[in-house]
């Protein structure tokens, strides 16, 4: 996948993925995961649209619709990080996980420190793949929705129960009660 896109098309669906540093699980650790429907909201409101997701204990795999005139990708997602970042680590805080706090400010380089960045929360960039067809997004979305019940997640015994996914959404009708989704057929 390719990363650190510098043009980005309008009318584009992009899968997007990103992971938290050394894939520590910290939407779990912190329950951060109000955070992500939060960025969601934001997507939304700056003209993109969320057509699928899944957000893991330690990364997150979604579906973005890039709208003519809407905001830039690269600009989303690194807002998206920096606000999750700020709560992720004032979470850490709160329940004292100076154990965590300590590897993610470890994990700063002498550069980014000096211009003032104090822990790293994520891994840098994120990964990005145009979607271009309805064959293609189906096999995006399947991925991402057994992405729970795969190898050593086991969050759900069946996808469609995971809380964090837009399963739901595609398989039963269902709205997410915290993300305004599109279908991609809608588009």
């Amino acid at each position: 996948m390719a990363t650190h896109l510098q043009r980005i098309e309008d009318e584009t669906l992009y899968f997007i993925t990103f992971t938290c540093y050394k894939w520590i699980p910290l939407f779990e650790i912190t329950n951060t995961y109000s955070e992500v429907y939060k960025w969601f909201k934001v997507v939304v409101e700056k003209g993109a649209r969320i057509v699928g997701f899944v957000i893991m204990p330690n990364h997150i795999h979604c579906l973005i619709y890039i709208t003519k005139g809407g905001e830039n990708l690269n600009r989303l997602i690194a807002n998206g990080k920096r606000f999750m970042a700020y709560e992720i680590v004032k979470r850490l805080r709160a329940i004292n996980r100076l154990d965590i706090l300590v590897v993610l400010r470890n994990g700063v380089q002498k550069n980014e420190w000096e211009k003032g960045k104090k822990h790293k929360v994520f891994i840098p960039s994120f990964d990005s793949k145009v979607c271009t067809d309805d064959a293609q997004i189906d096999k995006m979305l399947a991925y991402i929705h057994s992405n729970p019940v795969k190898g050593k997640w086991n969050l759900a015994d069946d996808y469609l129960d995971y809380e964090h996914s837009s399963a739901r959404f595609y398989e039963l009708g269902e709205n997410h009660p915290c993300c305004d989704l599109c279908h991609y057929r809608e588009m």
